[in-house]
């Protein structure tokens, strides 16, 4: 199971810290991201660690998140910073056993439940 947390509500600029605990399994050799939906509009990734901890983030939130683990790797962070009302949606966070993060989030990974970040301007 994952267990998705830290949403809420946010002006512009700000911080939001958002947790994947991952409980049920060991995530050695999981790749975990984050994804978020914005209501009308597909799901998108987000960003992704690999099983190698390398890092891949989408072109509109580099430089503004930062996606890391805890030294068991029970759960994974995404550090949200200088947010902008563009950022709204609900983010999920999804695993496979997989040692990169090509293909992650497909329907048949695990996916945790939704955390609502809202960025008012």
């Amino acid at each position: 199971q994952l267990q998705a947390s830290g949403g809420g509500l946010v002006q512009t600029g700000g911080s939001l810290r958002l947790s994947c605990a991952a409980s049920g399994f060991t995530s050695d050799g999981y790749a975990i991201g984050w994804f978020r939906q914005a209501p009308g509009k597909e799901r998108e990734g987000v960003s992704c660690i690999s099983s190698s901890e390398t890092t891949y983030y989408a072109d509109s939130v580099k430089g503004r998140f930062t996606i890391s683990s805890d030294n068991a790797r029970n759960t994974v962070y995404l550090q949200m910073n200088s947010l902008k009302p563009e950022d709204t949606a609900v983010y999920y966070c999804a695993a496979r056993f997989w040692p990169t993060c090509q293909g992650l989030g497909a329907p048949s990974d695990y996916w945790g439940q939704g955390t609502q970040v809202t960025v008012s301007s």
